[in-house]
Order: structure tokens, then C-alpha cells, then sequence
């Protein structure tokens, strides 16, 4: 550089004079580059409004069966004499006279489970099952003598219907059909049953409803399984699809010693994913916006039971200290209750599937709620920090308490106890808070929250706050939780093509309709299918009686008094289980 000078002087020069030509022009240059990024934002922008738009409303672009398709009414291509004779029979009075005096009969015995029991064989309270099993052996023949049954844990009911071919081989290739219920009923507290309009096991028939503890929760489905399975077998059906019947015995105790091991039985013969499809005890239908919905549950919301327990000194009731265990526990109680969770539709929980399906679908859909639809975004809080309100929740919350829950996490102090003596302070008093956890969150945010909230009362009152950490001492606030489950995997519901939920879905509009919109659902309870995760992803919680001169629907009275089935409601679903079955086994699935 050095040896030339002059070149050296061009070089300084050249970069100085274009620096200089570009300065002068860079106000306008910045404003174009400006002006183009603005243009791109309000093009991405228009794309993604609408892309939100037509998935909450129809328009003239993208048809509305994009959002929520609803297969043809499905009825099996065999057209067999004898079955159809068999499916019109479930229409005919002596039929229903057969139906209902079976049904009551199952309602009549008692199967109560409760929290408490002990090892199957170890506590008597378990036997009632062994009647109930003759019980079904004597009413459903047909079944019994040509299923193979096999009885896991003593009392849990496994039935087999091995699918053939049309030359009588084994149709391995093809997955099993699941059809599910459970056994059990809640007990029947002694104080309440005089406030019963009929006794809670008398089976009684109005003219209109069965009554009973277990009428509605769930005999009636387990009852409508066996009648759909007795009549195909009476019929001459032999199924190209092996079907299972699966009945456990401990749902409402959360099902370790029923479904938790008939679907180890079953996992073992079948393996992950082997099953084509299960139906469970689940949500029904819902009249709403002008249109009838049917809302198979494709998902069902997580548990978590947390005890809390406050230890304080005890001591005679003379010399009181200012606050025992029990009013510092009721102190507890009282901040966690005056707090609910916050409303939050997180785009896979089902609810939202049936918003767009009310959008897409019922003439009275609200203005507001298509509005909020349309603006809703994907959320980006975490599971354990739901962030900013949802107004597109809140919104669909007022709709009332059975909606509001399908949105939020829900809290219930279901049990208390605490003291033994009128004089005497008690040095323990816990209760027991039932949550059901909200799709799209976590158990965590349960266990956070209490934790928060028992740590400042922990405090206030000089004891020691163990959270979840399995330690337990005088003078503390104990938090435990020994049962807990996150949501479930969400099922697919595409009803544009062949799969388990398309088949659902026809064999629901064939019975009741093709006005009849077919919708995902959502449990708030929790059922036996906990246990059959692993085995498909086709999982359906589906209760698919219903009458349509009953507004008030098929769950009446489940686990309180004046429990009662429909009689219609019942027929309409054994109806479903003999076509479903049928759909099923023709299906490429």
C-alpha cells in the first residue's frame, strides 16, 4: 500500500464517495423499506383473519363442511332379513316390556362401591357382584352360551365375540371393537333415602321413567350392550370383527381393581393400539342454538384429589385456644372457595370443535359468540400459567354451570371431618377437595394454588406448611394428594372419511336424523377409559340414548336421590349398540 500512493488515495476516495451518494438517498429508502413491511404485515394479517374466520363461520370460499363435516345417515350394505327384522323388534311394545323388566331387575340388586373397600376377596362388601353376574347369565342366555367370558379379579366381566371371515378363519388382521360399562353404583346414604320419590332399588316403572340408584349411571348401558349383543346373536350375526365387552365393577372408586385390569388382560392379547375403537359410558346430547347436538366424548378433563389436613394441640374444650383445627381448616376452606379458576377454551379442548360446529351449523348460533369465535387466536400461555383472560371463554361460560366447567378447572370440597368429642379440641381435621383439571392444563396449577393459599394461613396461625412433599409432623398443614390423572389424549373426530368417529357419527344420524349435528365432547367426569389409553386413540365417551319429547335429558339424578331412566332414551340406545356393532364390523377401519 505504501509503494503506491496514488492508488492508495483512490481506494480512501471510493469508499467516502459511496457512503456519501448513499446517505444522501437513505430518508427515502428507509420510508420504502417501511412502507413494504407494512404492506406484508397487513397481508399476513387478512390471511390469518380470515384463515380464523372461516374456521368459526361459514363463507363462500371455503365451505363450511371444511370445519364440521357430518357423514350420511350409516346403515350396514348387508341388507339381512333377519337383522333387520331384528332392528325393527326394538321398536315393537314387547320389546319394551322385555327391556324394562330386565333393566328394573338389574336396578333392584344392590352394587355399591365405596372408598374405602379393602382387597377384592378380603372384604365381603364385594360379593353383592357375585349376583349380579347370575343375574345377567340367567337374562342374556344367548350371550352367555356363545361368548367366551372369562371373570378378571373375580368380578370383572370380559366378554370375546371372535370376528370371522367369510370362510370361517380368524379376522385377526382386523382390531377389536370395545363396547364398555361398569357394574357398580354410588352408595345411597341412609339419611336421604326417604326424600327418594320411589326406593332407590325398587326398579320402579312410572309409565315413563325407570327409577333407581344406577338406573342412569350406568346399568342402563351396560343393559343396552347385552340387548343389542343378545338380538345380533339371535339373529345370526357372526361378526368379521372380534367385539369385546368389557364390564368393571369399581368405576365410581377410580377402577383399579375392575378396568385396571381387564385392560391389562386385553393389552396383553392385543398390545398398544390395538384396539380399533372403545365406547364407554359419556356425555349424550344437547339441545342448543335451535339444533339437536350429539357430543360423543373424545376427551375427558384430569383428577386430582387433594386431602388437606391441619394438626394442631388438642386439649379440653374449657381452656380453648383461639383457633382449633377445625376453624383453622374452615378458614382454608373458606379462601380456597372464594376463588374459582379461570375460564379458558384452549383450541384442542372439544368444546371448541362444537363452537365451530354451532357456527358453521345452527341457524340461532349467538351473534356474540360467532364474533369472539372468529377473533379467537391460539393461545400461548403454558399449561401452568393461563395468562391473560379469554374472553371467547367467559363468553361461552355464561351459558351455565355444565358449559362453564367444560372450560375451567373446577374445585369441591366433598369431604370434612374432624373431632370425636364435644369436649375436647380436636388435634386433627381434614377434608378433601375433588378438582377436575382443565384441557390445556395441568395438576400443577391445583397443587401451586393450594399451596399459595395454605402457605399464607400456615403462616397467620405459626405451623408449618408440608406440601406434597410426603412429610408429616404436629403442629402443620398437611397437602396430599394420593389419586391424580392429567387429561386424556384428545381422539380424532374428523367426519369427512372412514374412521371410528365417522362410523359414530352415521350410525347417531341414522337413529335420530340428519338434522341431528354430531359434535366432539368432553367429560368432566373421569370414566374406565383412563385405563385403555394406550390401546387406541379412538377412545368415545357416549351415553346415545335420547328421546326427543324429553327436554331435560338422559342423566337425571346421577349420584344424588330420584335417579331415573328414560324408557325411550334406553331403547334408542340399544337401537345404536345393534347398528354401531354392524357399521363397525363393515368398516375399513
Amino acid at each position: 500500500m505504501s509503494e503506491n500512493p496514488e492508488k492508495h488515495h483512490q481506494i480512501e476516495i471510493y469508499p467516502h464517495t459511496h457512503q456519501k451518494r448513499i446517505s444522501s438517498r437513505r430518508p427515502l429508502a428507509v420510508w420504502l423499506v417501511v412502507l413494504l413491511l407494512g404492506a406484508v404485515y397487513l397481508a399476513l394479517s387478512h390471511a390469518v383473519a380470515l384463515s380464523w374466520r372461516d374456521n368459526g363461520r361459514s363463507s363462500a370460499s371455503s365451505p363450511p363442511q371444511a370445519v364440521c363435516v357430518q357423514p350420511a345417515a350409516l346403515f350396514p350394505s348387508d341388507a339381512d332379513g333377519k337383522l333387520e327384522e331384528a332392528y325393527g323388534h326394538i321398536s315393537s311394545d314387547a320389546f319394551r316390556s322385555k327391556t324394562i323388566e330386565r333393566l328394573s331387575g338389574a336396578v333392584q340388586i344392590k352394587t355399591e362401591t365405596f372408598d374405602d373397600l379393602g382387597e377384592v376377596g378380603e372384604d365381603r362388601r364385594w360379593d353383592v357382584f357375585f349376583g349380579f353376574y347370575d343375574y345377567l347369565e340367567k337374562t342374556f342366555p344367548a350371550v352367555h352360551q356363545t361368548l367366551r367370558v372369562e371373570k378378571i379379579n373375580t368380578h370383572g366381566l370380559l366378554y370375546t365375540w371372535q370376528g370371522r371371515d367369510s370362510n370361517g378363519l380368524d379376522a385377526a388382521y382386523r382390531k377389536p371393537t370395545v363396547l364398555m360399562a361398569h357394574q357398580d353404583t354410588v352408595p345411597v346414604p341412609d339419611d336421604t333415602i326417604d326424600a327418594w320419590t320411589y326406593p332407590p332399588w325398587s326398579g320402579a316403572y312410572d309409565g315413563t321413567f325407570i327409577w333407581g340408584r344406577g338406573a342412569s349411571d350406568c346399568k342402563n348401558q351396560l343393559i343396552a350392550i347385552l340387548e343389542a349383543t343378545e338380538l345380533l346373536l339371535q339373529h345370526g350375526f357372526q361378526p368379521k370383527r372380534t367385539l369385546l365387552l368389557s364390564f368393571g365393577f369399581d368405576e365410581e372408586s377410580f377402577g383399579y381393581h375392575g378396568a385396571g385390569n381387564l385392560s391389562a388382560v386385553i393389552h396383553d392379547r392385543y398390545g398398544d393400539d390395538g384396539l380399533a375403537v372403545v365406547i364407554d359410558e359419556g356425555a349424550g346430547f344437547e339441545n342448543v342454538w335451535g339444533t339437536l347436538f350429539a357430543k360423543p366424548g373424545t376427551a375427558e378433563k384430569g383428577s386430582t384429589n387433594v386431602e388437606v389436613t391441619v394438626r394442631s394441640p388438642g386439649g379440653h374444650s374449657s381452656v380453648p385456644r383461639d383457633h382449633t383445627s377445625i376453624g383453622i381448616l374452615s378458614e382454608l376452606i373458606t379462601q380456597i372457595e372464594a376463588t374459582q379458576y379461570p375460564a379458558r377454551l384452549d383450541e384442542r379442548n372439544p368444546y371448541f370443535a362444537q363452537l365451530q360446529c354451532g357456527a358453521t351449523h345452527a341457524a340461532a348460533f349467538p351473534p356474540k359468540l360467532r364474533k369472539l369465535l372468529a377473533r379467537h387466536r391460539p393461545s400461548n400461555a403454558s399449561p401452568d400459567h393461563p395468562g391473560h383472560p379469554d374472553p371467547l371463554a367467559i363468553e361461552a361460560a355464561k351459558q351455565g354451570p355444565e358449559i362453564k366447567y367444560l372450560l375451567q378447572t373446577s374445585q369441591a370440597v366433598d369431604i370434612v371431618a374432624g373431632g370425636v368429642k364435644v369436649n375436647a379440641m380436636p388435634e386433627r381435621a381434614k377434608a378433601v377437595i375433588n378438582h377436575r383439571v382443565n384441557i390445556g392444563e395441568t395438576t400443577q396449577v391445583v397443587y401451586d394454588r393450594l399451596t399459595r393459599i395454605a402457605g399464607g394461613v400456615a403462616r397467620k396461625h405459626n405451623l408449618t406448611l408440608h406440601a406434597f412433599d410426603g412429610q408429616d409432623e404436629a403442629d402443620s398443614i398437611l397437602l396430599v394428594a394420593p389419586h391424580s390423572s392429567e387429561s386424556s389424549p384428545i381422539s380424532p373426530a374428523d367426519g369427512s372419511g372412514v374412521s371410528p368417529f365417522s362410523v359414530l357419527a352415521g350410525s347417531v344420524r341414522a337413529i335420530y336424523g340428519e338434522e341431528t349435528i354430531v359434535t366432539p365432547g368432553i367429560m368432566t367426569g373421569n370414566t374406565d377409559t383412563r385405563f385403555f389409553w394406550d390401546l387406541t386413540k379412538h377412545i368415545f365417551r357416549f351415553a346415545p340414548g335420547y328421546d326427543p319429547e324429553d327436554q331435560v335429558g338422559g342423566l337425571r339424578g346421577i349420584h344424588t336421590i330420584n335417579e331415573k331412566v328414560n324408557v325411550n332414551n334406553h331403547i334408542n340406545a340399544v337401537k345404536f349398540f345393534f347398528l354401531f356393532v354392524r357399521n363397525i364390523d363393515e368398516a375399513e377401519v
